[in-house]
């Protein structure tokens, strides 16, 4: 018998030069990727309330693209029991869940081709404002994901979470000053070498530069908190009318930067709004459930938490959307079944995964469909 094994193959080019691209999240997927959390320091009461929201996000997105689920050998047993049938799980280590950020970025090629770029990973910060540590086992899940899809990978010389860029597809990244030009990241770079990189890794054109992500962002500005594309030419961004609020000043700024801005093929943004719930804040309930540890951050009762409708999921046929806020759920609802009219929204309860510093986009990597 000849058993059959790929091992993904590290390519020393990049995928611009090799014709790839990072294609838009709105384009048609074969799968998504997600990890189960466990974490008692960042979720709290042993995680099981975390499990249900993950679970519950998963079963959404498993109707329209094909789910699997990175779980612990500890946790493995009883994934499987809480997941339905149809959803893939697989035994893959990780430090924590945020497959956007700790995942392969996927990429498409000439004729449906797929490759994976495998960013370096410091969990948001390394020891100079990071999230916990050790971050070892996070920092191996991109290559693991690759080697299961069988697809080669890209090896970036840079730290870069996914859930620090969007693209549209046509050449135009997304993204914010406030992250990607953090020194805890890549201290050696400066902004022009950044971008080259992210041209380079993506298959992209142009850079669009954000200032700040939301207020309180832990992650230090994500853009996929604030702002997504929804479309080519389509932006939708977080929006406060609360001029007392940070944010107001914050969504502002990325608005006035989006109208002064053109993407790579010459268009104006058109710049579509987004309620911001909340402030949503840490209860002491919830802040007594979780174990506090020196290696990582604490989540203490009052805090504010980075609360935003975009961080959803695209999914092949649907939208996926965190449920956060009774006062701005429906609107938010409204304003993306306008923008994705193609598409069911569905909404999911959400703070509890937006209790350990994320939300849907956060813990989701979509697979694009390819050859």
């Amino acid at each position: 018998m000849h058993i059959l094994q790929f091992v993904s193959a590290t390519i020393s080019s990049t995928p611009a030069a090799d014709g790839f691209r990072m294609p838009g999240e709105f384009e048609a997927h074969s799968g998504c990727w997600m990890a189960w959390p466990e974490r008692p320091d960042n979720w709290r009461l042993g995680a099981k309330p975390a499990q249900q929201a993950f679970a519950a996000v998963a079963e959404a997105i498993n109707a329209s693209d094909p789910v699997t689920m990175c779980v612990s050998a500890a946790q493995f047993e009883h994934c499987r029991a809480v997941l339905s049938p149809a959803i893939r799980v697989v035994e893959l280590a990780s430090d924590d869940a945020w497959m956007r950020d700790m995942g392969p970025t996927f990429l498409l090629g000439a004729g449906g081709a797929r490759r994976g770029v495998d960013w370096r990973f410091n969990a948001w910060g390394g020891l100079a404002g990071g999230l916990y540590f050790p971050w070892d086992r996070d920092e191996q899940v991109a290559q693991k994901v690759l080697e299961i899809e069988g697809l080669e990978r890209y090896r970036a010389p840079i730290v870069l979470e996914g859930g620090s860029i969007h693209v549209d597809g046509e050449g135009t990244v997304l993204t914010t000053e406030e992250c990607l030009l953090n020194p805890n990241r890549n201290p050696e770079l400066d902004r022009e070498q950044i971008e080259r990189m992210l041209l380079d890794y993506l298959g992209a054109e142009r850079v669009i530069w954000l200032g700040r992500g939301v207020q309180e962002d832990e992650t230090d500005g994500h853009v996929d908190n604030l702002a997504c594309f929804a479309r080519p030419g389509v932006v939708l961004l977080s929006w406060s009318d609360d001029e007392s609020d940070p944010q107001h000043a914050i969504s502002h700024d990325a608005l006035e930067r989006l109208q002064r801005a053109r993407d790579a093929r010459g268009r104006e943004p058109e710049v579509l709004r987004l309620p911001s719930p909340g402030p949503l804040r840490i209860t002491e309930q919830e802040a007594a459930g979780i174990d506090i540890l020196a290696s990582s951050r604490p989540r203490r009762a009052g805090e504010r938490m980075a609360a935003s409708y975009a961080n959803f999921y695209i999914a092949t046929s649907r939208i996926v959307f965190p449920l956060l806020d009774e006062r701005y759920d429906e609107q938010a609802a409204e304003v993306l079944a306008g923008c994705f009219p193609g598409r069911e929204i569905v909404g999911v309860p959400a703070r509890e995964i937006l209790l350990g510093g994320g939300n849907i986009h956060c813990i989701t990597q979509q697979l694009p469909a390819g050859q």
